[in-house]
């Protein structure tokens, strides 16, 4: 007697959801958000592009949960030694080679980008990508001014913007290189604004 095995969709649905993830970010570097289109996705993908249509809306909708496949969903914690600045430090010299990865460049701007033009897609963007890692910082800030090394008055998620506006506005605006010595500079110049009086 010969049985057959019924096909595992959700195994299948796994790899098609992983080949247009692929496609999506792959794609994004290649030809940029403008260019980047639902049928250009479903054919990297070896896909229909009714597949595509069946669980996202549009191409940010893909790239944005392409994007945070990519990343994992993992807590964001800072480093906390005990040195404020040094944790920092560490921390934004990090981001600025990860902001400047072409790999990771390419589909983090597109999505801010296409943000500015889209008050949905600029909302889950704000809150699936940038504020876990503001609370973050916001965390990091907040063991520190228990521990007396800053203001006990000063507003952390206003300190935490201070720190992150700058860096995102010269990273957007590509006039001036996001380099590890402008960012020890925010550093530095927070935390003065920040000393206990």
């Amino acid at each position: 007697m010969v049985t057959t095995r019924t096909p595992d969709s959700t195994r299948r649905s796994e790899r098609s959801r992983r080949a247009i993830f692929d496609a999506a970010l792959e794609l994004i570097g290649e030809v940029g958000y403008d260019k980047l289109t639902i049928e250009g996705i479903a054919a990297r993908a070896g896909v229909g592009k009714q597949t595509i249509y069946r669980w996202w809306p549009s191409k940010a909708a893909v790239l944005l949960d392409a994007f945070i496949a990519e990343g994992g969903d993992e807590e964001i914690v800072l480093p906390d030694t005990g040195d404020l600045a040094a944790d920092l430090k560490l921390v934004l010299r990090a981001s600025v080679d990860e902001f400047n990865d072409p790999t990771f460049e390419a589909p983090y701007r597109a999505l801010a980008v296409a943000g500015a033009n889209d008050p949905e897609l600029s909302e889950q963007f704000v809150n699936r990508l940038q504020e876990t890692g503001h609370q973050a910082y916001v965390n990091r800030l907040r063991s520190a001014q228990e521990a007396g090394h800053i203001a006990a008055d000063a507003d952390l998620r206003i300190a935490t913007e201070m720190l992150l506006g700058p860096f995102f506005q010269r990273w957007l605006m590509r006039t001036v290189p996001l380099t590890h010595e402008f960012t020890d500079t925010l550093v530095d110049m927070l935390l003065r604004a920040l000393a206990p009086r």
